[in-house]
C-alpha cells in the first residue's frame, strides 16, 4: 500500500520492551502508554533470553512491558527519558515479509538475529521457510536499539540484522517455542544463520 510505504520513510513501527518491576517508574510509563496514540497494543510478558544473547545483555529483566508502536522517534525519546538499570529494547521494523490471518490470538513474539549479511536471496528463502509455520501471523526484519543505565560489557554486533515473528496459537508457550525452534532450524538448513535472541511469552494483554 503506497500510503504505508510513504509513512515508513518518515518513521518506523515496531516493538518496544521496557522492564516491568512494579515500581513507580514502571507504573508511570505503563499509564502513559495506556493512553498514548503511538501505542497500538501493550502486553505484560515473560522474557526468555537465549544462551547466545545473555553475555550481551547481562542486566536483562524477567518481565517486560511489550508495546507495539507506530512511531519509533517518539518511543525512543520516552525510553531515553525513562532509563532503567535493566536493559530496555526497541525493535524497529523496516521491512515486512508477510502479514496474514491465523487462528488464535497472539501469545508469543520470537526475536532472532542473523549472524551474516543478508542478501535478497537469503531474505526470500527465509520468508518462504517461515511462511510454512502456519502459526506465524507476521514476520518482519529490522534493527534493534538497547537502553540501560548500566553500560553493557560487550557491544551486540548484530543490531541491524533482527528478525521478529508474531505467533498466534491456543497452545502453551512451551509448545509454541518448540515450534519456533523447528522453524529456526529449517532456516539454518538453507545456510542462513538465524540465532535466538529472546522469546517473549505474552501473559496478559493490557491494551
Amino acid at each position: 500500500m503506497p500510503a504505508k510505504l510513504y509513512m515508513s520513510e518518515l518513521s518506523l513501527d515496531g516493538y518496544a520492551c521496557i522492564p516491568y518491576t512494579h515500581d513507580h517508574k514502571s507504573i508511570e510509563i505503563k499509564d502513559s502508554w495506556q493512553v498514548s496514540k503511538n501505542v497500538e497494543n501493550m502486553y505484560f510478558v515473560t522474557a526468555t533470553f537465549s544462551p547466545d544473547s545473555k553475555p550481551y545483555f547481562q542486566s536483562r529483566a524477567n518481565h517486560y512491558l511489550l508495546v507495539k508502536f507506530t512511531n519509533d522517534t517518539k518511543i525512543m525519546k520516552e525510553l531515553e527519558k525513562h532509563q532503567h538499570d535493566k536493559t530496555s529494547f526497541v525493535f524497529n521494523m523496516d521491512s515486512e515479509f508477510f502479514e496474514r490471518e491465523v487462528d488464535g490470538t497472539m501469545n508469543f513474539v520470537s526475536v532472532y538475529y542473523l549472524e551474516y549479511s543478508k542478501s535478497d536471496d537469503d531474505m526470500s528463502d527465509l520468508a518462504l521457510v517461515v511462511s510454512k509455520n502456519d502459526r506465524v501471523k507476521k514476520a518482519s526484519t529490522g534493527s534493534m536499539t538497547s537502553y540501560s543505565a548500566e553500560p553493557p560489557k560487550f557491544t551486540f554486533p548484530y543490531s541491524n540484522s533482527i528478525v521478529v515473528l508474531e505467533v498466534s496459537s491456543q497452545k502453551s508457550h512451551q509448545s509454541v517455542n518448540k515450534y519456533c525452534e523447528q522453524t529456526r532450524r529449517n532456516v539454518c538448513r538453507k545456510g542462513i544463520t538465524m540465532i535466538n535472541l529472546v522469546g517473549l511469552s505474552i501473559l496478559e494483554k493490557l491494551k
